[in-house]
């Protein structure tokens, strides 16, 4: 371990910034320090305005869903699940308190809350902890301090025929030399959808309600204080994919920070932040009565954090120190009833009581060899601890396992970058380890509906290791271009399920029981193409094709591992209106994987159109947009679709914007 903390120490010498001069009245500067892999700016697709935070995601093309209904998809970055990234919302980390992974922290937040999506491919998403796919940062608005007092937001509503979808996405800002104020509010209902059979899919309606407030104060020239909270609650939300629905959901997700700037020296900026949230979640099947056993499953997720970060900035060399510490409290319940439910007749924790603390200092870097490359390197060290308040409840298949578990997480990532006047590239590598989860680790009995297994966590699991290469390279110039990416991991002591011997399924649906275990290794390749090009001057084509693999240590397939895609889209724009129209679809899922229960899904082509004008009422940059998702009304479902359920139908979509 020396020799890797002796070269983490001085890593953290060097560490990477953009180069952003500083100017006493731009506090902002805090929030756009950042080092960005993919960066998504605009919280909005060309296709549709109010998109949901699921919906933005998909359009980029290194991260896939996994739908168990219309609403709250699990994001699955370089086509591996949640457990192997980082998923925070302005650098803090929030756990979902449900075991079934119904309650991603993309389903916390709305897209009029955020400003910006920030996506880091493998070890260099490590900045802000122990990750083997990347991180997935979302930013939250926030407005800059001004010379002038000003108020600007904007407020959209809108309906979607196909679910009776209803929703009002508004927020509204504040700013003057001293205080800044940013408040936003969103409402969404919709009934069930309809296949592409024009059937109606039971159970998978949704209610959602979120706001949150930010408040800035600049307590001087050169630095300030922000408070902020998000306060997110879904009701009767209905997941046709699984056995039973969620009754209610509820986060509160609080922070404090402090920023302050540096006009000279090697310090260029610091920010610090307090945070504290709390997650409760409530899946029942009382709207099932065809269950001959019910079940009850909540789950509670309580966390509290630091984020420190330093920007330093020397010469050619620039740099980025992040040093994160949580604690995290898991608690889930699984209660069973006959048809009589005041007769409860079983009580087990799924999440047994879980405390799991984690402390890490991240470094990037950054040396500007010349005019037109870039070195880039750096690297981690964490330290993660978990303790079972109720180990009795791994000593039934794992006797005599400890009840707490400490262990070392070190990452490094090295890159070169290559840019000239029309042609870039770049080639990478990394290292990293992981812990597993608390449903890996210490879950007891979570039904599997895909498979139909119950699975068993195991607190002896060895860490994941990954070794990862990555290369891009690409063209442009005024008409078109054309950018290449691909990526390869080798995962040491991958985890995943596997059947036991022993121990009978608790959930009269299972079909036996699997105990998580660690595979020898697995791979995983990932490849994507995005090019565009500009027929004439407001008439643009974009295309996306990706391609990913992933095998185990005796070659067969890996699950959920998304099958050759596209992507084609035309814009054209003529004056006031502006036109778009678009094809994406999976071809055949030939490999496929039997033993973790997926089956073949053949191909499809969705076609998509939309339209929008834009005007002003009383000097009101005003947006009206109409348009159909899945214009043919195709019946299709993915391989990355719980149990087979078909998608939405033809969709009918209108949208009106009006910014202030």
């Amino acid at each position: 371990m020396r020799p890797v903390i002796c070269i983490f120490l001085f890593l953290g010498l060097l560490l990477q910034a953009q180069n952003i001069p500083i100017e006493k009245d731009s506090i902002e500067i805090l929030d756009e320090v950042k080092l960005t892999f993919y960066v998504k700016k605009k919280i909005e697709t060309d296709m549709k305005m109010a998109v949901t935070v699921d919906e933005f995601l998909a359009s980029s093309d290194n991260i896939s869903f996994i739908k168990r209904g219309a609403y709250a998809w699990e994001p699955l970055l370089n086509n591996m699940s949640t457990e192997r990234s980082t998923v925070t919302i302005d650098g803090m980390h929030v756990f979902g308190a449900c075991t079934d992974k119904m309650d991603p922290i993309t389903s916390y937040v709305e897209s009029n809350t955020l400003s910006s999506i920030e996506i880091k491919s493998g070890q260099e998403g490590s900045l802000h902890g122990a990750t083997v796919a990347g991180s997935i940062d979302l930013k939250r608005k926030s407005t800059a301090f001004g010379f002038y007092k000003k108020w600007s937001g904007a407020y959209q509503t809108g309906f979607e025929f196909n679910n009776n979808q209803f929703f009002n996405l508004g927020n509204i800002s504040y700013s003057s030399d001293k205080f800044v104020a940013d408040a936003s509010m969103s409402y969404r209902k919709a009934t069930d959808y309809k296949d592409g059979n024009n059937d109606e899919i039971n159970h998978s309606q949704f209610n959602k309600f979120n706001t949150s407030l930010g408040l800035a104060y600049k307590t001087s020239d050169l630095s300030s204080v922000k408070v902020e909270a998000i306060f997110d609650e879904a009701r009767d939300v209905g997941y046709p994919a699984l056995p039973m629905d969620l009754w209610l959901s509820r986060a509160l997700i609080t922070s404090v920070s402090y920023k302050q700037l540096f006009e000279k020296g090697l310090v260029r900026a610091w920010d610090t932040k307090l945070y504290f949230n709390a997650i409760e979640h409530y899946m029942d099947d009382t709207t099932r009565p065809e269950n001959l056993v019910h079940m009850d499953m909540p789950g509670w997720s309580t966390t509290y954090g630091l984020v420190s970060k330093l920007n330093l900035k020397n010469e050619r060399f620039s740099s980025e120190i992040q040093w994160n510490a949580y604690n995290n409290l898991s608690l889930a319940e699984m209660r069973m009833y006959p048809q009589d439910r005041s007769q409860r007749t079983m009580f087990a924790y799924s999440w047994p009581s879980v405390t799991t603390a984690f402390a890490g200092l991240s470094v990037n870097n950054a040396w500007d060899v010349s005019k037109r490359s870039r070195l880039n390197f750096g690297g981690a060290l964490g330290v993660n601890y978990n303790h079972s308040k109720y180990v009795e409840f791994n000593w039934i298949f794992h006797p005599g396992a400890t009840q707490e578990k400490t262990r070392i997480l070190p990452s490094l990532h090295m890159g070169y970058e290559l840019n000239s006047n029309t042609f870039n590239f770049s080639l990478g590598t990394g290292y990293g380890h992981r812990a597993p989860s608390v449903s890996e680790g210490y879950g007891y009995y979570i039904y599997n509906s895909f498979d139909r297994y119950d699975y068993i966590g195991n607190p002896n699991l060895k860490n994941e290791v990954s070794y990862e290469g990555n290369a891009s390279a690409g063209f442009k110039n005024k008409k078109a271009s054309i950018q290449a990416k691909v990526n390869y991991f080798y995962i040491e002591h991958y985890s995943i399920g596997r059947i036991l011997s022993m121990g009978s399924p608790m959930n009269y649906q299972s079909v036996g029981v699997k105990g998580y275990t660690s595979l020898d290794y697995a791979t995983l390749f990932n490849f994507s193409l995005n090019s565009s090009y500009t027929l004439m001057k407001d008439l643009h084509w974009k295309g996306t094709l990706t391609y990913a693999r992933g095998k185990d240590d005796n070659g067969k397939n890996l699950p959920f591992i998304r099958p050759f895609s596209y992507q084609t889209s035309l814009h054209f724009g003529l004056q006031k209106f502006g036109f778009q129209t678009s094809l994406h679809g999976d071809l055949e899922q030939l490999d496929y994987s039997p033993e973790y229960g997926e089956n073949q899904t053949p191909s499809y082509t969705i076609w998509n159109l939309s339209a929008d004008y834009r005007f002003h009422i009383k000097n009101k940059k005003t947006v009206l947009q109409i348009g159909t998702e899945n214009v043919l009304n195709e019946y299709y479902s993915t391989y990355a679709d719980w149990g087979n359920i078909p998608r939405m139908g033809r969709n009918i979509f209108t949208s009106l914007k009006v910014n202030f």
